[in-house]
């Protein structure tokens, strides 16, 4: 059964640990991509990438390019935008990455965010009914993260856990969408 990586239309026969990063290594090889590209890969319109950058969400591309953490902020915002409002979602985004401009603040870069996020959810062993479940599959994936700023890793931990139920919200409201809808 294919699946699909979070927030994208990209689509693979399983998510594995390390395969978000080796697909945006492949993506990114040859340097940035265009707002055309975002598009396609996301399934947003173009001028939805075009508002979020009006916005301050995220940074202007540089030469019409758009670079692999701005991607991965996309990503993460498309993936979790269904069940979180955008403010709420940047809120989230800014407590690990400080200034939008400023990656000198940043606790964590948005492609490892998002990387530490698929490895997390591709362990398949988390279940959302446990919330122990939960706390431990997010701490795991923080547990290698060298913390630069005292109590990162645990701020880490908490926005994994936030990112699973929200983008989990979502995948279970399509279910029962699907369900709906074959009753018609």
């Amino acid at each position: 059964m294919l699946q699909r990586f979070p927030g994208t239309t990209i689509e693979v026969t399983q998510l594995d640990r390390g395969s978000s990063k080796r697909l945006f290594d492949g993506i990114f090889a040859a340097g940035g991509i265009t707002l055309s590209q975002v598009a396609v890969m996301t399934g947003l319109e173009c001028h939805v990438i075009q508002n979020w950058v009006k916005r301050g969400f995220i940074t202007s591309p540089v030469k019409r390019m758009y670079s692999k953490e701005q991607f991965a902020r996309i990503v993460i915002i498309n993936m979790l935008r269904e069940e979180l409002q955008l403010e709420r979602i940047c809120e989230l985004i800014r407590v690990i990455g400080g200034v939008l401009d400023d990656d000198a603040d940043d606790l964590i870069g948005d492609d490892e965010l998002y990387h530490r996020y698929v490895d997390m959810i591709a362990e398949n062993k988390i279940s959302l009914d446990a919330p122990d479940s939960v706390v431990q599959a997010a701490e795991r994936a923080a547990a290698d993260f060298e913390e630069s700023i005292s109590g990162s890793r645990q701020k880490l931990a908490k926005i994994l856990q936030v990112m699973l139920y929200a983008h989990s919200a979502a995948q279970l409201r399509g279910k029962a969408e699907n369900i709906l809808w074959s009753l018609e």
